[in-house]
């Protein structure tokens, strides 16, 4: 059945503004056509900033319950489309709509804390008096929102990671210019109908489309953007800060998270979660289970019940609600993959199950043997690959996690508290997750990481604080 060909338009200053040129959007499944997206210029660009601009006094003197009202209004919007936000998720990002159902919830989520946290954002009073010279004079601190944020998305969570953005910036009183990611700005502008809908003002969100380093080149160097949020490949990210000069910048980037599995641990309670973590939306997920460390008495039992369970994924169209496992997000990707398979192969790791492709879909793919100087255990492989590693001591386990350019979750399943507070001490990551997975991650909590996995933290409450600026009163009664 052929797709319908969606075409859309720039979203500048609460309009829908006719690009000067568009560009073919294709099904990663499929290839085929399925939206005509506009390709910014620089002066499309500008317009939008232009708006943002014109937009941030009415933004900064909104008062917080009518931010959250309209981010309220937003979540119960999408509430009700559910069913098209996961069928626009699966047809551009090529997620199984199973998956896609759990994004779109979470987004809801999502903005109904940022609603939550409108009304949350506080200073705190100083005893001045704690000083010589304080007497008779009352201090507090105020947060302010910064003005500009551009916000710059991936595509593997096309819907909750521009929540992520928008959510807090609009609850601090923001204005903002998104550039989501090329192959996923459908859901974008979906969210754009939605906030208009919403009430909010024009201007106060900009969405274009088109190519990034354009596009994010301008707003990276602009005087007007106060704040840049960005996530995506450390490559791009690293560029972004060294360019950005005195603007805060807020950098999620990569990772090739790890499990460690330890002795005594039920193995049949957390194999589906594990392989849950290693394939879904195939690995296309900053913190996707990529490296598997399991003590060795514990590493035979394991592989086999892994392999076992990784074999019953179902691979296939996004749309059908069984598929587990779909399409890459491009056959580049596919390739890429492969290649790394095929490096590591020659280097001694062992194929236990996949490493082929059907079309643009990878097979699970279960490696073993693996070194940590292969690109599969050493990069961020962003594909359905897992390499499953033996371990001696706890200690060795943690000195091979943190074996890693990247830091930003790591899990653990362990029976022995002490071992579970060693690892929260030594796994140098921005998040660790005990008796479950690295990929785990609920919307309000803090979100980051260290070393090239980025700087400064997302998650509502923190996110806001990365996009306003503290101001601090001092009042002489004298």
């Amino acid at each position: 059945m052929k797709k319908t060909i969606i075409k859309k338009d720039l979203f500048i200053n609460g309009e829908w503004v006719e690009a000067t040129e568009y560009t073919e959007l294709r099904s990663p499944y499929s290839g085929e056509v399925i939206a005509e997206i506009p390709k910014a210029t620089v002066e499309e660009v500008e317009a939008a900033l232009v708006a943002a601009d014109a937009a941030r006094e009415t933004m900064a003197s909104m008062p917080a319950y009518k931010r959250a009202v309209i981010l309220e209004k937003l979540s119960a919007l999408l509430e009700q489309r559910v069913e098209e936000a996961a069928e626009l998720i699966a047809l551009e990002a090529a997620k199984p709509i199973s998956t896609a159902k759990v994004e779109v919830l979470r987004t809801i989520q999502t903005y109904k804390f940022a609603a939550e946290e409108a009304k949350r954002i506080h200073g705190e009073t100083i005893p001045v008096d704690a000083a010589p010279g304080g007497e008779g004079r009352i201090a507090y601190t105020v947060r302010e929102p910064l003005g500009i944020v551009a916000a710059i998305t991936p595509f593997n969570f096309p819907m909750n990671l521009v929540a992520h953005k928008l959510g807090p910036a609009i609850a601090s009183g923001n204005s903002i210019v998104l550039k989501p990611a090329s192959q996923t700005p459908l859901t974008s502008y979906f969210i754009g109908e939605l906030l208009a809908e919403a009430g909010l003002p024009k201007g106060v969100l900009n969405i274009v489309t088109g190519a990034g380093s354009l596009i994010g080149n301008k707003l990276v160097t602009d005087e007007r953007v106060k704040k840049i949020s960005f996530t995506g490949s450390p490559t791009v990210g690293i560029g972004i800060r060294n360019q950005a000069g005195l603007k805060k910048v807020t950098l999620e980037l990569g990772s090739n998270a790890a499990v460690i599995i330890d002795e005594n641990v039920n193995i049949d309670k957390l194999i589906p979660r594990v392989v849950s973590g290693a394939f879904a939306f195939q690995g296309q997920v900053c913190i996707s289970v990529q490296r598997i460390y399991v003590h060795e008495k514990m590493y035979d039992l394991f592989v086999d019940k892994f392999i076992a369970a990784t074999k019953e994924l179902k691979l296939g169209d996004p749309l059908d609600p069984a598929t587990d496992v779909s399409a890459l997000i491009s056959p580049q990707d596919v390739k890429r993959a492969l290649s790394w398979i095929e490096e590591a192969k020659e280097q001694g790791a062992i194929v236990a199950t996949g490493g082929e492709s059907e079309g643009n879909i990878l097979q699970p793919t279960v490696l073993l043997n693996v070194k940590s100087a292969h690109k599969v255990s050493c990069q961020e492989v962003f594909a359905p690959i897992v390499s499953i590693m033996k371990f001696t001591s706890i200690q060795e386990a943690f000195n091979q996690v943190n074996d890693s350019r990247y830091g930003l979750q790591a899990g653990i399943y362990t029976d022995n508290i002490h071992v579970a507070l060693q690892a929260t001490q030594k796994l140098h990551v921005g998040g660790v997750i005990v008796n479950d997975i690295p990929t785990f991650r609920l919307d309000h909590l803090p979100y980051g990481g260290v070393k090239e996995s980025g700087m400064g933290r997302e998650g509502l409450k923190y996110a806001i604080e990365e996009m306003t600026e503290m101001k601090l009163v001092v009042i002489n009664q004298n």
